[in-house]
């Protein structure tokens, strides 16, 4: 099946936080994300195979030159198609064309293969503080 990507594309609130849930394993919120993402974002990719939302990408940014990949996420029976690696590069393309210098993504061990290898990150020293214990 054809998968299209779209810079900026339309989503419901609805289907990005059911996308979420079943990426990340927590129930279904009701999160508004289309108000997040115009406040906060450089912008998102959406992957769609026909017409339903499969993948997604947020790219936060500071407004000047550091941009940020958050919430990239692949329904799990689109996985491995290449969909969360297209995904990513699109995302990379459209951040250094709105002049970012630096894409950052922090990731968990089990993805290293996929952004380091697929995605083309190199591993940097970083740092994160756990603002929830738990």
């Amino acid at each position: 099946m054809d998968v299209v990507y779209d810079w900026r594309g339309p989503f419901e609130n609805l289907e990005l936080n059911g996308l979420h849930a079943e990426a990340f394993g927590h129930r279904i919120l009701g999160d508004d994300w289309v108000g997040q993402l115009e406040r906060h974002s450089l912008g998102w990719v959406t992957a769609r195979m026909e017409g339903r939302l499969v993948g997604f990408v947020n790219v936060a940014w500071d407004g000047g030159v550091h941009a940020f990949i958050l919430d990239t996420l692949t329904a799990a029976h689109a996985q491995r198609q290449g969909i969360g690696t297209r995904l990513v590069r699109l995302a990379t393309e459209r951040a250094r064309d709105a002049g970012c210098e630096w894409l950052h993504v922090d990731f968990e061990p089990h993805l290293t293969r996929f952004y380091l290898e697929e995605c083309g990150s190199r591993s940097t020293p970083a740092g994160v503080i756990a603002l929830q214990s738990g």
